[in-house]
């Protein structure tokens, strides 16, 4: 364990614990982890072994050689049931082993996975990542935030991604009595390369999973206003997932096929070039990846005002409502129709990404506010009142 007389923890044992190793969520973890082995901690990885196939198992091992603390895979579900006592105790036995100083837990339930743990001489750290905080005032909301409440009393720190993820919580749950920071997702120096369509790219691109809360159905929909309006506009979509059937059942009926292209699972990037507008039609998001890597691709950005996503774009942006197809193709043809002014938002919100939005900032965000948890919680346990 990390030694209480040492100012700046230069060494640290970090296990990070998320369900899902796919997704924005992956990718943060993954970048995030990466940086902190690169500045000389032990860095393991706890996820689940339920999901992300082959795509998972390629990144997990490729970032494996930097874990000294190891990559592990368990079964955790991604609803409540029973089950979750057997994976509670596969993760809690693996974190017992590995003695860490810091408990990361990402999600919805790596969150609650690390903070009912009993670590005396760890902190226990949360990033929502949207998660339960999308649910609001729902049945199922109402139950999350319950457990929350619970959880918040066993955390030594919340890292929140948006000033939105922040907020949310608090309105859920309450202000947080802990250290609370909000630390952005970033992108690397390589990812602030333009990247530059294709010469048959489509009018729009949409990347993302094919999951309900990412609303492709609603970008869709909004292709067939404008189809219906006399724009024979173009459509590729890059991305795979649950709803993937019903969408390519809804182009079909639509009569949209000659004009959407499904290009499956593909690296934002390289999806990018396939388009000359992304639109993201998110119904609720956090602070989402593509948009930042858009950003800093330079590729001209339509997206719902939802949670963190206007903190990305900035007084400038594109916003539109979500789940309102007439307002969003409104907003497509208007794009489309002034590319000039389309590129020079573009080359703004490049500049805007590259200040504020960079993955070092992330890195050495997230490890400062892994020191002032760590500072705080051999203060107050030096302090005579807490001895006696």
């Amino acid at each position: 364990m990390v030694d209480s007389n040492m100012a700046d923890f230069a060494s640290l044992k970090i296990v990070h614990v998320t369900r899902t190793p796919v997704g924005g969520i992956f990718r943060h973890i993954l970048d995030v982890a990466s940086g902190q082995a690169a500045r000389g901690h032990r860095v393991g990885i706890i996820c689940d072994s339920t999901t992300g196939g082959e795509r998972a198992r390629a990144a997990l091992a490729a970032i494996e050689p930097q874990m000294a603390l190891g990559v592990s895979r368990v079964a955790i579900r991604r609803e409540l049931t029973p089950a979750d006592l057997v994976g509670f105790i596969a993760v809690s036995r693996r974190l017992a082993a590995l003695q860490p100083d810091v408990l990361h837990g990402h999600g919805a339930k790596g969150g609650a996975f690390v903070r009912l743990m009993s670590v005396p001489a760890a902190i226990r750290v949360y990033t929502p990542h949207g998660g339960s905080l999308h649910y609001g005032k729902t049945l199922r909301g109402r139950v999350y935030g319950v457990i929350e409440r619970f959880l918040s009393r066993r955390t030594e720190l919340f890292l929140f991604e948006s000033a939105f993820a922040r907020n949310a919580y608090a309105a859920m749950v309450g202000p947080p009595r802990s250290i609370v920071r909000v630390v952005p997702n970033g992108i690397s120096t390589a990812e602030m390369a333009p990247v530059e369509p294709h010469s048959d790219a489509a009018d729009i691109v949409g990347v993302g999973e094919f999951r309900h809360i990412k609303g492709i159905d609603v970008l869709i929909d909004a292709m067939a206003e404008l189809h219906r309006s006399g724009r024979r506009v173009s459509l590729a979509i890059a991305g795979d997932g649950e709803e993937g059937p019903a969408l390519h059942a809804q182009v079909s009926r639509l009569g949209l096929k000659d004009s959407v292209r499904f290009l499956g699972h593909t690296p934002a990037r390289q999806a990018f070039a396939h388009g000359r507008l992304l639109v993201v039609p998110s119904r609720a998001d956090s602070l989402p990846y593509v948009v930042i890597e858009a950003g800093g691709a330079g590729i001209p950005i339509i997206a719902s005002g939802v949670g963190g996503i206007p903190e990305i774009l900035g007084p400038d942006g594109n916003l539109v409502p979500p789940k309102n197809p007439g307002r969003l193709a409104q907003a497509i043809a208007a794009a489309l129709d002034d590319p000039a002014r389309a590129k020079a938002g573009a080359e703004r919100l490049r500049e805007r990404v590259r200040t504020l939005f960079s993955q070092d900032a992330m890195v050495e965000g997230v490890l400062a506010g892994y020191g002032a948890a760590l500072k705080a919680k051999f203060d107050a346990k030096s302090t005579p009142s807490l001895r006696r």
